[in-house]
């Protein structure tokens, strides 16, 4: 799923992409970037625990140096991944961040649709950033 968001940012001419793991991402990656696609297992109703430690992480250092930075979600869920969307977004919402796209949540198996909602997921933030919108 990551690598179909990644497919469908990088059809930007100005767009520069970045692919990291939760647990190798940084402060300084967010404070960065301009867009940024976080995604997520669904375990146990929850995001993952790298994803908890990212926001653990740069929460706190974060306050007073973004505002609303545009996120979008895709997430591989078990369940319906609805735990794991509103957990990220209540997390999200303190930055703050604003998400600019509804989930792309694979409910058990990647099918290619989901794959496709992901590459557009990833064109939606990477234009709305190119373009000034977000």
């Amino acid at each position: 799923m990551a690598r179909a968001v990644a497919e469908g940012a990088a059809g930007f001419e100005n767009t520069e992409l970045t692919m990291k793991r939760a647990f190798e991402a940084t402060l300084e990656d967010l404070l960065a970037c301009d867009g940024i696609a976080i995604g997520t297992p669904e375990n146990f109703g929850y995001m993952s625990g790298a994803m908890k430690d990212f926001f653990d992480r740069t929460f706190y250092p974060a306050q007073g140096k973004i505002f609303k930075k545009p996120y979008v979600i895709f997430i591989s869920a078990g369940n319906d991944g609805t735990g794991a969307e509103n957990s990220v977004d209540r997390i999200a919402r303190g930055y703050p961040l604003k998400r600019v796209y509804q989930a792309v949540i694979a409910k058990g198996e990647v099918t290619d649709e989901i794959l496709d909602r992901c590459r557009e997921l990833g064109q939606t933030l990477a234009g709305g950033c190119e373009l000034g919108i977000y």
